[in-house]
């Protein structure tokens, strides 16, 4: 059976969604272990004043990319940035860009998506449906296209407790819904979105699985597969242990926790977290197309890309975090780390407001004092409503099945395993963990591992301070206590309370 480079070797890849965090890696990994591709055509939207061709340049700035550049020197002549829009009719291509993509494309990785939670359900229909009807259309042109892999999510179907790797009928009559919400005012669409969306936890796992639906109804004919992707994480592996580049999701609550800011999380300790190393899913996708292409299948083949199926870990194991947090400090610590679990939204509201909220205020009003602009309190009510988002997530417990991803796995050639491994059962979640918390300090914060004795130094000054406070609350109380009769009587009060049942009782 040929092997996945000689597959892809030769071939044109075009990739959506390549500026994001699944994409970048994708098109590191298919340049560094399929040497011989012909062109990544990368669809990028000008941004900010920046032409497509200036956004991939910053790409491949990238530290991700560092590996590739030592190995393949001129990997740069392979990637062709194309300028387009998700949201333009014909994906706002020109007509000569059209052609040479029909002309030349082999294989397709459909990876853009709005991830935002919280969209509003119009805009995210437009990305996430709409945009897939689009590519699907210029699909349908090209003279040589061997596989369309479209990137969903495991969550897609998340009103059901057991996921298999089929597509469910969607919530509603995709279209009906799309030509509804043309005419619809945004006040009107808010205020619809929650009865539309019904048991499903936010517009983000609505419109992925409609996206599904269109994608098979529409795309009949076309050698087609679906990746579901669950959690995804900072790299396991490839290139090299720990790479993240974002705040969004789990790793947003990882860097606030290690900053301090995060006192509570709203969380069943024993609920699976379903967490997948980015280098992981990607392996899934090149592999999926490559399995679609050997077997020709005459269904649509889609892959649950979970953790869970094989080798599960569970909420309470990131309290390991902690403790890294703690070894490896932030240099931007704002308080010492340590998180409160709790299933209880009204705890949580509790432990926010005394942990973080009434710090942060003071510091607020440090800052105003001095002239700077305060800023505290609004980080502290982002990350509490980034928890609220999240909390859907992290109570609840899902079953998938992963057959098709063991059948890939299986199929793999012997020289495909080390290079595209599909097997998560060695990932060590202790290790990977530490790793993800020194990844966020490195990667995402850009702070220097040299500067560890000074950032070690102010988590320890954040300690003293927090035992003076204690001391000085303590000592105060025992003022109060001591002068105030009222005081004392109360606290005799709750002493003999707490302590009656331990008293000896007398004949």
């Amino acid at each position: 059976m040929a092997t996945i480079p000689e597959v892809y070797a030769g071939k044109s890849v075009l990739i959506t969604g390549a500026t994001g965090f699944i994409g970048k890696v994708l098109v590191e990994k298919l340049l560094r272990c399929c040497p011989d591709v012909k062109f990544l055509y990368l669809l990028v939207r000008p941004k900010a004043g920046q032409p497509p061709s200036t956004r991939v340049e910053e790409l491949i700035k990238c530290r991700l990319f560092d590996k590739l550049k030592l190995e393949q020197p001129n990997f740069e002549d392979k990637i062709i940035a194309v300028s387009s829009d998700m949201l333009e009719p014909k994906l706002g291509l020109s007509e000569e860009n059209t052609n040479i993509l029909q002309q030349n494309v082999n294989m397709v990785f459909h990876v853009a998506a709005t991830v935002k939670f919280d969209e509003k359900l119009d805009l995210s229909l437009k990305l996430n449906v709409m945009s897939v009807q689009k590519m699907l259309r210029l699909c349908e042109g090209m003279k040589q296209l061997e596989v369309f892999v479209h990137v969903s999510t495991a969550y897609a179907n998340c009103d059901r407790t057991h996921i298999d790797e089929v597509v469910y009928p969607p919530p509603v009559d995709p279209y009906k819904l799309m030509n509804s919400t043309e005419w619809m005012s945004d006040e009107m669409i808010t205020m619809l979105t929650p009865k539309i969306i019904g048991n499903r936890p936010n517009t983000y796992t609505f419109t992925k699985s409609i996206a599904e639906h269109v994608f098979v109804e529409e795309g009949a004919g076309l050698p087609l597969c679906i990746v579901r992707p669950s959690i995804v994480g900072a790299t396991w592996k490839d290139p090299f242990p720990g790479w993240i580049d974002n705040y969004n999701g789990i790793s947003g609550l990882f860097i606030a926790t290690g900053t301090g800011m995060l006192r509570a999380v709203i969380a069943d300790a024993d609920t699976v977290a379903d967490l997948t190393p980015v280098d992981y899913v990607v392996n899934m996708m090149i592999g999926a197309g490559w399995h679609t292409i050997i077997h020709k299948p005459n269904t649509v083949p889609i892959y649950n890309c979970v953790s869970s199926a094989t080798n599960p870990t569970r909420y309470r194991d990131c309290n390991v975090m902690i403790d890294y947090y703690q070894k490896t400090p932030l240099e931007s610590t704002f308080r010492r780390p340590f998180v409160y679990w709790t299933s209880h939204p009204w705890v949580f509201s509790y432990w926010n407001f005394i942990g973080c909220k009434i710090p942060c205020m003071v510091t607020d009003l440090c800052l105003k004092l001095i002239g700077k602009k305060p800023r505290m309190v609004r980080v502290c009510d982002r990350i509490a409503k980034s928890m609220y988002t999240l909390k859907y997530f992290t109570q609840n417990d899902w079953v998938w099945s992963n057959r098709n991803c063991e059948a890939l796995m299986n199929a793999l050639p012997d020289t495909d395993r080390k290079y595209f491994f599909l097997d998560i059962r060695p990932l060590n979640w202790k290790e990977y963990l530490e790793t993800y918390c020194i990844g966020t300090k490195q990667y995402v914060l850009n702070e220097d591992l040299a500067a560890l004795p000074a950032a070690k130094r102010h988590i320890m000054k954040l300690r003293n301070i927090r035992w003076v406070f204690n001391t000085v609350v303590l000592v105060t109380l025992c003022q109060v206590i001591a002068k105030s009769e009222l005081a004392r009587n109360t606290l005799d009060l709750l002493l003999n309370i707490s302590f009656q049942d331990a008293l000896p009782t007398t004949a």
